[in-house]
């Protein structure tokens, strides 16, 4: 990019992606974030909404040999996304793609456990807005898992947000959801979420943890007001 990166941190694109939002009071909507990247954005979301906060796990099924890619993502009760142009072009069976995504499953049952332990409860976005976020959209593809999973637990209305977003994710997102809220949509390729951000690093679960104890810590603070 020429110029300096538009967001500063996750915490900054959280507040940005907020008041992109402010059209879903407390009461109306589950702030669902996507690990990791997107736990401190969506902190950031919840508490500025005064919304309750969850997380989906979903993860990208890594291409064999290329693990920085995928072809498609699995979210936490086995709904599975791909990209079938890409796995054709691979020559994948329904077999191998069964046996990576069970590879996927595993780590998405760790970090479900984990993270959820730091949340008051898990929400019931029946009959209300799910808002799901994420640090970014590169394929697009961990998003519409999430979203094909937050839709069969009965929500009204499924909002994809995210502070930036490539053009192809963009262009698969709005297929699905019901709204789109992302800032800056990137023409420009090659695209990395990263690029965005002035500092940028990936996230320890420690760091996940922290986050979501100090979300808890204001949900508590809220309820007993």
């Amino acid at each position: 990019m020429d110029k300096d990166p538009p967001y500063r941190n996750r915490i900054d694109a959280g507040c940005v992606l907020a008041g992109h939002l402010k059209q879903y009071g407390p009461g109306d909507a589950v702030v669902y974030a996507i690990p990791r990247g997107g736990i401190p954005v969506a902190v950031e979301v919840a508490k500025r909404l005064g919304s309750e906060l969850d997380v989906i796990v979903a993860r990208k099924i890594p291409i064999p040999h290329n693990t920085e890619a995928g072809y498609g993502a699995v979210t936490e009760d086995g709904a599975i996304v791909l990209n079938e142009p890409l796995v054709e072009r691979l020559g994948l069976t329904r077999q191998q793609i069964e046996r990576h995504a069970d590879e996927v499953r595993a780590e998405i049952r760790r970090r479900q456990a984990v993270y959820r332990a730091e949340l008051r409860s898990s929400s019931s976005v029946e009959g209300k807005a799910a808002i799901i976020v994420d640090d970014g959209l590169a394929s697009g593809y961990t998003m519409m898992a999430a979203m094909s999973s937050i839709r069969r637990q009965g929500a009204a209305k499924v909002v994809a947000a995210a502070p930036v977003a490539s053009s192809s994710a963009w262009e698969l997102i709005k297929s699905a959801a019901d709204e789109v809220v992302c800032p800056i949509v990137s023409y420009h390729y090659p695209f990395a979420v990263a690029s965005f951000y002035r500092h940028w690093h990936d996230l320890t679960d420690e760091e996940v943890i922290r986050d979501l104890a100090g979300f808890r810590k204001v949900d508590e603070r809220r309820a007993h007001d």
